[in-house]
């Protein structure tokens, strides 16, 4: 019995963060999908007047009741001197089309993820863009589940996310608790974390443990995070990510090392 009450203690703590988001509106079920908003949110530096290299991570809240637990990741580069963004991503339904999950495009850097806001996650500029640019495109190409998706427990986006940011360590990428399928590994156990500052364990991305100088202690439970920060005196939560919520630093030539 007491195992029993445990168990449901533990479910109810995983998911009071997600049935909060649901609760406040912060996400929209059943959203209308010809409808919603993909415009652009400004953040992405206008490629007319920037000439220098840009590399961005985007996160925005994922579509309907899962923007509840997870959001949906990409990468936007811009050369130096390119006339507009290539932004990298893993799209699930691609596959009901017979296309691979990994989507390369010229769409928005900055584009709302069907009316959900993003948020930048890292950024770099400059020379460290430029050598950040075609390891990101290999990366990206080399990603092996594109010929497959799984909502949970992976791999997913937040999947291909996790893989982009292993092979890119300078993005000391910090992907958010919300980013659900970061931890599958397939049928690996052990590897880098994802900002390449540390290291994680992680049992097909439904149970494990993540310890990073970036991410901080992270474990892994039923695919859900939850975590504690100290150089940021920052916890993670389910559902709620970061709290309390960071802002980005000012972006130098190297890297940002805050995450929106």
């Amino acid at each position: 019995m007491k195992v029993l009450w445990l168990t449901l203690l533990m479910l109810v703590l995983l998911l009071a963060g997600p049935a909060f988001v649901i609760a406040s509106g912060t996400v929209t079920l059943g959203p209308a999908w010809v409808s919603a908003d993909r415009g652009p949110a400004g953040l992405a530096p206008d490629p007319a007047t920037v000439r220098e290299p840009v590399v961005q991570v985007y996160a925005a809240r994922a579509v309907s009741w899962r923007g509840a637990f997870g959001v949906h990741p990409w990468f936007a580069v811009k050369p130096e001197g390119a006339a507009h963004y290539t932004v990298y991503e893993v799209i699930g339904w691609r596959l009901y089309r017979g296309l691979p999950v990994l989507a390369i495009s010229h769409r928005a850097p900055d584009g709302r993820w069907f009316g959900a806001a993003p948020v930048v996650l890292a950024e770099l500029r400059g020379d460290a863009a430029a050598a950040a640019i075609p390891k990101i495109d290999a990366a990206a190409r080399a990603y092996p589940y594109a010929d497959r998706y799984r909502v949970w427990p992976g791999p997913n986006s937040n999947t291909f996310a996790a893989w982009v940011g292993r092979a890119v360590p300078e993005l000391r990428l910090d992907l958010p608790a919300t980013a659900l399928g970061k931890d599958y590994l397939g049928t690996g156990l052990f590897a880098r974390a994802p900002s390449g500052t540390g290291w994680q364990v992680s049992l097909f991305g439904v149970a494990g443990i993540l310890l990073a100088a970036e991410e901080g202690l992270e474990v892994n439970l039923l695919g859900l995070t939850i975590g504690v920060q100290p150089s940021t005196l920052s916890v993670k939560l389910p559902g709620l990510g970061v709290l309390p919520a960071r802002t980005r630093g000012t972006v130098t030539a190297t890297a940002t090392d805050e995450v929106g």
